[in-house]
């Protein structure tokens, strides 16, 4: 007799576990937006967004990828990282240091430059640099097609579109002719580099307000997303790496109601390395991220055979090198 009421309290307790359980995950999710432009239609097709402008194709993060990835490509998002120079321009540029993508070093060659790079001190970090500096030099020097660097010996390089480009100048270059073009941003810099970048690409939207609510901004360092959530509220985040993993670990554990993320898109790569390749590519996260009203964005994707896998799942962008693939891919389905 003992032993059967010790099996039903077992038994009481393990129900109100699992009745716990189902509640915390049946409580439908709030939204973290009412309105969120990332987010596809249902059973619509991913947006394309070029990263760095579409590097595979131009040279990365110039005027003149961007234009090919909006003008060429019909891309729907332009994607890259912002970096703040010594004057407080905002800059796109994927390092904190110019010397890989331009002439800066002369005519050494990329494998001499990497070599040079290898010590600090002789890298030309872009904070240390004005916008005048950053503007004379090439940023197409080192790109290669069919094995041919062929803006190499451009002089008139802010004609060709091969300069640094800044926030201000591609804002201006689409702002009247692509009103709905999307942006994904991502600070770079941190402390009071980072806090200054901020600024400066608020007060830059002010400009162009038509796209405030069209712009993602997003980073890696968490005094940079605590000043974006306290002073820049009226700005969209996408998700750190922290905030991104404890979404993920919250879908993976049930957890639904603990869920306090507060970000408008979730960007994550195919998998995450926690001592093995973790998968990110499970419909729960896709459909706890949607409930949220969240994009779920993946990076960076440059395989025809992936970019199918994705499309297939429902995510809501496919950032890549190469847009142009992209594009056939997604005619397939067209």
């Amino acid at each position: 007799m003992k032993r059967f009421k010790g099996l039903k309290i077992v038994g009481i307790v393990l129900a109100v576990i699992v009745a716990v359980f189902l509640v915390i995950n049946l409580i439908p999710p709030a939204k973290v937006v009412e309105n969120n432009p990332f987010v596809v239609e249902k059973d619509g097709l991913p947006m394309v967004a070029a990263h760095r402008g579409g590097g595979a194709c131009n040279p990365e993060n110039t005027m003149l990828a961007f234009r090919e990835a909006v003008n060429t490509y019909g891309v729907d998002i332009i994607e890259s990282d912002l970096y703040i120079t010594a004057d407080g321009y905002l800059v796109y540029n994927h390092d904190a240091y110019i010397d890989e993508t331009c002439n800066v070093n002369g005519d050494l060659s990329l494998d001499e430059v990497k070599a040079l790079c290898e010590d600090d001190a002789n890298r030309h970090y872009i904070h240390n640099m004005t916008l005048a500096e950053l503007e004379q030099y090439n940023f197409g020097y080192y790109f290669e097609k069919d094995g041919q660097r062929i803006y190499k010996d451009v002089t008139d390089v802010a004609a060709a579109g091969l300069q640094i480009a800044t926030v201000d100048k591609l804002f201006a270059e689409f702002y009247e002719t692509n009103p709905d073009l999307l942006f994904i941003v991502e600070i770079k810099n941190e402390g009071v580099q980072g806090l200054e970048a901020c600024r400066v690409l608020s007060e830059t939207l002010n400009a162009y307000p038509g796209y405030e609510d069209q712009l993602v901004v997003g980073t890696f360092h968490k005094e940079i997303e605590d000043e974006l959530k306290l002073n820049y509220s009226h700005l969209m985040r996408g998700a750190s790496e922290a905030s991104a993993g404890d979404f993920v670990k919250s879908v993976l554990f049930g957890v639904n109601l603990f869920d306090d993320s507060d970000f408008v898109c979730l960007q994550i790569p195919l998998t995450y390395d926690v001592g093995f390749d973790l998968p990110l590519t499970l419909k729960p996260i896709l459909s706890r991220a949607h409930r949220r009203n969240m994009a779920v964005q993946y990076w960076t994707i440059n395989d025809a055979d992936e970019m199918r896998m994705l499309i297939d799942l429902g995510c809501d962008c496919i950032m890549t090198d190469d847009p142009e693939l992209l594009q056939q891919v997604l005619d397939e389905y067209r």
